[in-house]
């Protein structure tokens, strides 16, 4: 009750709901890009499941809020940067979406490779296989947001609030991003070009050198931006084209 009266309180929520939705949209192109490799009938599911326990993860890190402050903490260092276990989890966690987003491109451009690197086939995806990853990445990002968080505000109550917020929005917006992501190709493959971006963001970030989120989202706010004026235009295009062979 005296947080809510407090303004300052307000205000941190606000800023850290606002990060926390910002944040999941990367946690949230990944779920759908993954779930649509499940079977049909098991993908709503296994959104709502890869949510829903990635909503008990980042409140059981909240738990351990002391323990997770504490992994900004130098363990090593190296070329003259010192690296803390958060940078060794957003290292591994970059090189994962990168692997991830790479693999999931060359199956796109090439949907029956032969003997190399990857697969030979873009084959499905267990269900279980899948909330792991939903989970694995997500304890990533989970940890450097609360990181982050804890330098808006050292209320607990405040951060669970945003958390429950985010993952909220992100269960009533997983289905229809998805579904709109299958079912324009061109879409799937900028996203993927996303996933590639902010993963090397991500490795970028555990070397040391900071990436100011505002120009990362800026530049998929714009080419999301760009892709949708294609995609009008393809429509107009198609709409036209009946209309010319009738008045022919």
């Amino acid at each position: 009750m005296e947080l809510a009266a407090q303004p300052a309180a307000w205000a941190a929520l606000a800023t850290l709901i606002a990060m926390e939705v910002v944040l999941g949209i990367d946690n949230l192109i990944f779920i759908s890009i993954l779930t649509n490799k499940l079977p049909e009938h098991q993908r709503s599911r296994g959104r709502r499941i890869g949510i829903g326990m990635a909503l008990i993860l980042r409140l059981a890190l909240l738990g351990t809020i002391a323990f997770i402050v504490q992994l900004t903490t130098p363990i090593f260092t190296l070329f003259d940067h010192g690296f803390s276990w958060r940078d060794l989890i957003l290292i591994a966690g970059g090189l994962f979406l990168v692997w991830k987003a790479t693999k999931e491109i060359h199956h796109n451009v090439d949907p029956d490779p032969g003997d190399d690197l990857f697969e030979k086939k873009d084959a499905t995806i267990g269900f279980a296989a899948a909330i792991g990853q939903i989970l694995l990445l997500d304890l990533v990002f989970s940890i450097d947001s609360i990181i982050t968080a804890v330098g808006m505000t050292e209320h607990i109550p405040i951060m669970v609030i945003a958390v429950v917020v985010a993952v909220t929005v992100m269960l009533l917006a997983a289905d229809p991003l998805a579904n709109f992501i299958q079912s324009n190709p061109t879409i799937v493959m900028l996203a993927l070009g996303f996933l590639l971006l902010i993963g090397t963001t991500l490795v970028a970030e555990g070397f040391g050198a900071h990436m100011p989120k505002g120009y990362i989202y800026a530049a998929m706010a714009f080419s999301a931006f760009v892709e949708l004026l294609n995609m009008l235009a393809r429509r107009a295009k198609r709409r036209k084209s009946p209309a010319r062979a009738s008045a022919r």
